[in-house]
Protein backbone atom coordinates (compact mmCIF):
# COMPACT_ATOMS: atom_id res chain seq x y z
CA UNK A 1 0.00 0.00 0.00
CA UNK A 2 1.16 3.26 -1.06
CA UNK A 3 1.60 5.91 1.64
CA UNK A 4 2.08 9.58 0.83
CA UNK A 5 4.02 11.17 3.76
CA UNK A 6 3.99 14.73 3.96
CA UNK A 7 5.72 16.55 6.69
CA UNK A 8 7.28 20.12 6.89
CA UNK A 9 11.04 19.36 6.56
CA UNK A 10 10.70 16.98 3.48
CA UNK A 11 8.71 19.71 2.15
CA UNK A 12 10.81 22.51 2.59
CA UNK A 13 14.12 19.78 1.33
CA UNK A 14 11.82 19.23 -2.09
CA UNK A 15 11.25 23.02 -2.41
CA UNK A 16 14.76 24.02 -1.92
CA UNK A 17 16.19 20.63 -3.73
CA UNK A 18 14.22 22.19 -7.25
CA UNK A 19 15.11 26.20 -6.17
CA UNK A 20 18.77 25.15 -6.21
CA UNK A 21 18.78 22.95 -9.73
CA UNK A 22 16.79 25.81 -11.42
CA UNK A 23 19.23 28.96 -9.78
CA UNK A 24 22.15 26.50 -11.14
CA UNK A 25 21.12 26.05 -14.61
CA UNK A 26 19.61 29.70 -15.44
CA UNK A 27 23.37 31.03 -13.36
CA UNK A 28 25.01 28.87 -16.36
CA UNK A 29 23.01 29.84 -19.06
CA UNK A 30 23.24 33.29 -18.51
CA UNK A 31 25.98 35.85 -20.16
CA UNK A 32 26.59 37.82 -16.67
CA UNK A 33 29.29 36.26 -15.23
CA UNK A 34 31.63 38.92 -16.05
CA UNK A 35 30.56 42.40 -16.43
CA UNK A 36 33.04 44.25 -19.00
CA UNK A 37 34.28 47.62 -18.71
CA UNK A 38 32.43 50.39 -19.99
CA UNK A 39 32.36 51.28 -23.40
CA UNK A 40 30.84 54.12 -25.85
CA UNK A 41 28.03 53.12 -28.05
CA UNK A 42 26.01 55.34 -30.54
CA UNK A 43 22.36 56.08 -29.58
CA UNK A 44 19.58 57.97 -31.90
CA UNK A 45 18.73 61.03 -30.67
CA UNK A 46 14.67 61.01 -30.47
CA UNK A 47 14.69 64.55 -31.30
CA UNK A 48 16.64 64.92 -34.82
CA UNK A 49 17.32 60.62 -35.60
CA UNK A 50 21.34 61.79 -35.76
CA UNK A 51 22.67 59.20 -33.46
CA UNK A 52 25.21 62.15 -32.18
CA UNK A 53 24.60 61.14 -28.30
CA UNK A 54 26.69 58.60 -26.89
CA UNK A 55 25.91 56.20 -24.11
CA UNK A 56 28.10 54.04 -22.02
CA UNK A 57 27.52 50.63 -21.63
CA UNK A 58 29.18 47.21 -20.16
CA UNK A 59 29.15 43.98 -22.22
CA UNK A 60 28.69 41.00 -20.13
CA UNK A 61 30.62 37.33 -20.84
CA UNK A 62 29.25 33.86 -20.15
CA UNK A 63 30.81 30.79 -19.87
CA UNK A 64 29.70 30.71 -23.65
CA UNK A 65 27.70 33.40 -23.97
CA UNK A 66 27.85 37.16 -24.63
CA UNK A 67 25.55 40.12 -24.61
CA UNK A 68 27.06 43.39 -26.49
CA UNK A 69 25.89 46.17 -28.34
CA UNK A 70 25.34 46.37 -31.62
CA UNK A 71 26.01 49.62 -33.26
CA UNK A 72 24.45 52.10 -35.55
CA UNK A 73 20.89 50.39 -35.22
CA UNK A 74 17.85 52.57 -34.90
CA UNK A 75 16.46 53.93 -31.24
CA UNK A 76 13.41 52.10 -31.65
CA UNK A 77 14.53 48.85 -31.67
CA UNK A 78 16.74 46.62 -29.47
CA UNK A 79 20.17 47.91 -29.44
CA UNK A 80 21.62 44.73 -27.43
CA UNK A 81 22.19 41.25 -28.71
CA UNK A 82 22.72 38.67 -26.39
CA UNK A 83 24.05 34.85 -28.13
CA UNK A 84 26.33 32.32 -27.55
CA UNK A 85 29.88 33.40 -28.88
CA UNK A 86 30.90 29.60 -29.27
CA UNK A 87 29.35 27.54 -31.45
CA UNK A 88 30.77 24.42 -30.45
CA UNK A 89 32.24 22.98 -26.86
CA UNK A 90 35.83 23.52 -29.04
CA UNK A 91 35.31 27.24 -29.28
CA UNK A 92 35.12 27.91 -25.84
CA UNK A 93 37.36 30.82 -25.29
CA UNK A 94 39.63 29.34 -22.56
CA UNK A 95 40.33 25.28 -21.28
CA UNK A 96 39.68 26.62 -17.81
CA UNK A 97 36.00 27.35 -19.17
CA UNK A 98 36.12 24.46 -21.11
CA UNK A 99 36.60 22.15 -17.72
CA UNK A 100 33.89 24.55 -15.69
CA UNK A 101 31.19 24.02 -18.27
CA UNK A 102 32.13 20.09 -17.98
CA UNK A 103 32.00 20.60 -13.73
CA UNK A 104 28.90 22.72 -14.20
CA UNK A 105 26.99 20.58 -16.09
CA UNK A 106 27.16 17.58 -14.26
CA UNK A 107 26.32 19.13 -11.29
CA UNK A 108 23.53 20.32 -12.43
CA UNK A 109 22.61 16.98 -14.13
CA UNK A 110 22.80 15.59 -11.07
CA UNK A 111 20.41 18.42 -9.12
CA UNK A 112 17.94 18.50 -12.04
CA UNK A 113 17.64 14.94 -11.41
CA UNK A 114 17.23 14.78 -7.61
CA UNK A 115 14.90 17.66 -7.85
CA UNK A 116 12.97 15.58 -9.95
CA UNK A 117 12.68 12.33 -7.64
CA UNK A 118 12.04 14.56 -4.66
CA UNK A 119 8.54 15.20 -5.63
CA UNK A 120 8.09 11.59 -5.58
CA UNK A 121 9.70 11.47 -2.16
CA UNK A 122 5.97 11.72 -0.81
CA UNK A 123 5.22 8.48 -2.20
CA UNK A 124 8.31 6.58 -2.39
CA UNK A 125 10.85 6.85 0.54
CA UNK A 126 13.00 4.46 0.01
CA UNK A 127 15.04 2.26 -2.84
CA UNK A 128 15.91 -0.64 -2.42
CA UNK A 129 15.66 -0.85 0.95
CA UNK A 130 17.65 2.40 1.13
CA UNK A 131 16.33 6.01 2.48
CA UNK A 132 15.45 8.12 -1.00
CA UNK A 133 16.74 11.18 1.44
CA UNK A 134 19.74 9.86 2.13
CA UNK A 135 20.61 8.75 -1.40
CA UNK A 136 19.55 12.11 -2.42
CA UNK A 137 21.14 13.60 -0.10
CA UNK A 138 24.98 12.04 -0.91
CA UNK A 139 23.78 12.64 -4.38
CA UNK A 140 23.75 17.09 -3.82
CA UNK A 141 26.87 16.37 -2.04
CA UNK A 142 28.49 14.77 -5.17
CA UNK A 143 27.05 17.52 -7.31
CA UNK A 144 28.33 20.28 -4.57
CA UNK A 145 31.71 18.95 -5.12
CA UNK A 146 31.41 18.89 -8.53
CA UNK A 147 29.94 22.94 -8.95
CA UNK A 148 32.43 23.81 -6.05
CA UNK A 149 35.43 22.55 -9.01
CA UNK A 150 33.67 24.54 -11.57
CA UNK A 151 33.49 27.71 -9.75
CA UNK A 152 37.73 27.21 -8.60
CA UNK A 153 38.90 26.80 -12.01
CA UNK A 154 36.32 29.44 -13.95
CA UNK A 155 38.43 32.38 -12.87
CA UNK A 156 41.38 30.62 -13.84
CA UNK A 157 40.22 31.54 -17.00
CA UNK A 158 40.33 35.48 -16.83
CA UNK A 159 43.58 35.47 -19.14
CA UNK A 160 42.43 34.00 -21.91
CA UNK A 161 41.89 36.45 -24.52
CA UNK A 162 38.21 36.99 -25.00
CA UNK A 163 38.15 38.06 -21.38
CA UNK A 164 41.31 40.67 -22.03
CA UNK A 165 39.03 42.13 -25.23
CA UNK A 166 36.17 42.66 -22.20
CA UNK A 167 38.32 43.15 -19.11
CA UNK A 168 41.31 44.91 -20.71
CA UNK A 169 44.82 44.14 -20.68
CA UNK A 170 45.21 44.13 -17.01
CA UNK A 171 43.29 40.74 -17.03
CA UNK A 172 44.46 38.01 -15.97
CA UNK A 173 44.02 34.18 -14.26
CA UNK A 174 42.28 35.11 -11.12
CA UNK A 175 42.46 38.92 -11.81
CA UNK A 176 39.65 40.71 -13.35
CA UNK A 177 41.29 43.89 -14.45
CA UNK A 178 38.44 46.30 -15.22
CA UNK A 179 35.66 43.51 -15.31
CA UNK A 180 33.42 43.24 -12.21
CA UNK A 181 31.72 39.82 -11.23
CA UNK A 182 27.85 39.73 -12.58
CA UNK A 183 24.77 37.90 -11.02
CA UNK A 184 25.39 34.95 -12.62
CA UNK A 185 28.40 34.13 -10.83
CA UNK A 186 26.77 35.25 -7.26
CA UNK A 187 23.73 32.45 -7.92
CA UNK A 188 26.44 30.09 -8.46
CA UNK A 189 27.98 30.58 -5.45
CA UNK A 190 24.93 31.07 -3.48
CA UNK A 191 23.34 27.98 -5.48
CA UNK A 192 26.30 25.70 -4.52
CA UNK A 193 25.94 27.09 -0.74
CA UNK A 194 22.36 25.77 -0.75
CA UNK A 195 23.15 22.73 -2.35
CA UNK A 196 25.38 21.34 0.73
CA UNK A 197 22.30 22.21 3.09
CA UNK A 198 20.05 20.30 1.15
CA UNK A 199 22.40 17.19 1.35
CA UNK A 200 22.51 17.90 4.95
CA UNK A 201 18.96 18.68 5.43
CA UNK A 202 18.13 15.76 3.61
CA UNK A 203 18.70 13.89 6.68
CA UNK A 204 16.44 15.83 8.59
CA UNK A 205 13.83 14.98 6.15
CA UNK A 206 14.45 11.51 6.35
CA UNK A 207 14.06 11.40 10.04
CA UNK A 208 10.56 13.67 9.68
CA UNK A 209 9.41 10.96 7.53
CA UNK A 210 10.35 7.72 9.93
CA UNK A 211 9.23 9.33 13.10
CA UNK A 212 6.98 7.98 15.54
CA UNK A 213 3.94 9.67 14.46
CA UNK A 214 4.09 8.99 11.17
CA UNK A 215 4.69 4.97 12.23
CA UNK A 216 1.27 5.65 14.61
CA UNK A 217 -0.55 6.70 11.46
CA UNK A 218 0.18 4.19 9.48
CA UNK A 219 -0.33 1.57 11.87
CA UNK A 220 -4.17 3.33 12.33
CA UNK A 221 -4.53 2.23 8.09
CA UNK A 222 -4.41 6.10 7.15
CA UNK A 223 -2.83 6.40 3.18
CA UNK A 224 -2.65 10.05 3.51
CA UNK A 225 -0.38 11.45 6.65
CA UNK A 226 0.61 15.14 6.76
CA UNK A 227 2.55 16.12 9.59
CA UNK A 228 3.23 19.86 9.55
Amino acid sequence: MCHVIVTCRSMLWTLLSIVVAFAELIAFMSADWLVGKAKLGSSHNRDNGTGESLEPYRPTLGIYERCTRIQHVPYSRRDTQCGPYAENFSEIASGFWQATAIFLALGILILCAVAFVSVFTMCVQSIMKKSIFNVCGLLQGIAGLFLILGLILYPAGWGCQKAISYCGSYASAYKLGDCSLGWAFYTAIGGTVLTFICAVFSAQAEIATSSDKVQEEIEEGKSLICLL
